[in-house]
């Protein structure tokens, strides 16, 4: 028996890299595991659930209740107007720095203290943000002193107050991002395009965004999608039943002051459809508008 067992542990092998399954490919299987424990059941029964209404009017009740509801909808453009700009705001600030920081011989402790915001969390974040912003905000105390204002600016529990929030909870994501791809493009690329007479903005414009596109495209999908899942921001800086009142607070208003589970299931798989759309335009857009080279990394 002991002589055969080698044979057997053999053929095992064997039949298992004929199937493409080699030790590698077994250490993927914990993380696939977690994936589906995670991800994909919490999903599945989400999407199941909302199709069972609590008042059992029809599978599709909760959806149509959505869409017949403006106060409900309309929470999507109000997300959608907050997460975009800021989402594009992010990345035209990431690019010139990514740049510029490339360059830095202190590149590291720089980069440290741009993504400092990202340990601190949402909530205070826009605690802080209240407490500098606000009517008697540092900011409005210091322009008032100066004379620059005669009335406090109005930057909280607006708009505005969840759109900054925005801006500096996703900027240091967005940032690393950049900098990943930006440090990934081969110098050499720009420096003969340099020796060939080309200025700066030329070498940027035809050496290093075609070669960005991808890779920006990327991360501007996963910033958008940080974005469009505001929450803590639109509580404590906007006006939760006003003009910022995004979709996530109608889910969880719908979960945790109604008892309505479906339907907050409902409003998250709304959410999802919405994001996964942006997502994919963006994508799309990008093979449409760029069918360059998508190779220029470090050799």
């Amino acid at each position: 028996m002991d002589m055969l067992a080698p044979t057997k542990l053999t053929s095992l092998r064997e039949r298992l890299a004929l199937r493409g399954i080699d030790g590698v490919t077994l250490l993927v299987l914990p993380s696939v595991i977690f994936t589906l424990a995670i991800f994909i059941y919490p999903f599945i029964y989400g999407l199941i659930l909302s199709f069972q209404p609590i008042n059992g009017t029809g599978a599709l009740a909760n959806y149509i209740a959505f869409f017949s509801d403006p106060f409900l909808y309309n929470t999507i453009w109000a997300t959608l107007r907050l997460s975009l700009p800021a989402t594009i705001v992010s990345v035209l600030f990431a690019i010139p720095l990514a740049m510029r920081v490339r360059l830095m011989k202190r590149q590291r402790l720089l980069t440290t203290i741009l993504v400092l915001p990202i340990t601190l969390g949402t909530v205070l974040i826009a605690e802080g943000m209240l407490n500098y912003l606000g009517p008697q905000g540092w900011l409005n105390r210091t322009l008032l002193l100066l004379g620059l204002i005669h009335a406090p600016l109005v930057l909280v529990h607006n708009y505005w107050g969840v759109f900054l929030s925005l801006i500096v909870t996703l900027f240091p994501f967005t940032f690393l991002l950049t900098l990943s791809f930006v440090t990934g493009i081969d110098p050499a690329l720009e420096r003969a395009a340099a020796i060939h007479g080309a200025s700066s903005w030329q070498r940027f414009r035809h050496v290093m965004l075609p070669l960005l596109v991808p890779g920006l495209a990327i991360g501007f999908c996963l910033t958008f999608v940080q974005a469009f899942a505001v929450f803590p921001s639109a509580v404590l800086l906007g006006a939760p039943q006003g003009p910022t009142r995004v979709i996530s607070i109608a889910a969880a208003q719908a979960a945790f002051e109604q008892y309505d589970f479906t339907m907050a299931s409902a409003i998250a798989m709304i959410m999802g459809v919405v994001q996964l759309a942006i997502v994919v335009i963006v994508l799309v857009g990008r093979n449409l508008f760029y069918r360059g080279a998508t190779s220029g990394g470090k050799g």
